[in-house]
């Protein structure tokens, strides 16, 4: 059947007009799978532990959840005491396998957006994530210096969790910071990588999709420490729709958790003793 339509489009048929909308979900109401042969429940289960709550159920579920019904629960965190032992990459009994630093930077003067660093370590094989610590900054108003001197507490840290890379958001003020670190680094005689991140995504948006699935799954630590810091009121605080209420530490721990890992092994696993040859002549 051919359709003639005009310049103003009268007296076309719509398209697809006449069609009824087929949707089946992943399993029913009653928990029988549609496809058992593809989709177990034991799969169906897996797939759920993996995706988070939100996604499954609008890509598995079909069924839409409204963001104004997303909240970050901090009563769904794990928190744990322990202390990451390098030479065994591990945290209690989790073998991790990857770490990433990032920074969400601003001038961290009174009544400005903060600037917060987060550290977070992964267990690849557990899909775990643990926020290790977080670090949160602060200048006086009449610091000349303020991104200087940020640098310098952020080497510190690094120093102190032996870390030699670090991602840096550059929108904005953050352009300046590569430069910067590099230099003091330089100066302290530190070997640093230095990972530029430009976001285009909304704040927001960022941190829904990447704290709100690994915490719905059970798969979020936080270290004990964490709960010193104002962290978990901004997850109380915290809403998809956008707030007045500050929640920098959160795109911190989101940008960390987004941004490349840098693969750590145990240290006994590439250390050795290597003996030069010296028998040789010139």
């Amino acid at each position: 059947m051919s359709l003639r339509l005009n310049e103003n489009f009268d007296n076309s048929t719509p398209f697809l007009s006449g069609y009824k909308q087929l949707t089946i979900p992943i399993m029913d109401k009653a928990g029988n799978p549609a496809w058992p042969e593809m989709f177990p429940l034991e799969k169906i289960h897996e797939l759920e532990k993996v995706v988070g709550n939100r996604h499954f159920s609008a890509q598995m579920m079909l069924e839409y959840i409204p963001e104004e019904r997303i909240h970050l629960d901090p009563g769904a965190i794990s928190f744990y005491r322990d202390d990451f032992d390098r030479r065994l990459c591990r945290i209690g009994n989790h073998i991790i396998t990857g770490v990433s630093f990032y920074w969400d930077p601003s001038s961290g003067r009174q009544k400005s957006d903060g600037s917060v660093c987060a550290l977070v370590y992964r267990d690849d094989k557990n899909r775990t994530v643990f926020v290790h610590d977080v670090l949160y900054m602060s200048v006086m108003d009449d610091d000349l210096y303020p991104l200087a001197n940020q640098c310098d507490t952020v080497l510190d840290f690094m120093q102190k969790h032996n870390l030699v890379r670090i991602g840096i958001e550059i929108n904005g003020l953050g352009n300046a910071l590569p430069e910067i670190i590099r230099t003091k680094a330089q100066q302290k005689q530190l070997s640093i990588n230095i990972v530029q991140i430009s976001n285009h995504t909304k704040k927001e948006t960022r941190i829904l999709n990447a704290i709100e699935p690994v915490l719905t799954t059970g798969h979020l630590y936080m270290h004990e420490k964490i709960k010193k810091t104002m962290l978990l009121s901004e997850m109380l605080a915290w809403t998809p729709l956008g707030s007045k209420e500050h929640d920098d530490g959160l795109d911190a721990v989101s940008g960390a958790l987004t941004m490349d890992t840098y693969p750590i092994r145990p240290l006994n696993q590439y250390t050795k003793q290597i003996r030069a040859n010296t028998e040789f002549n010139i």
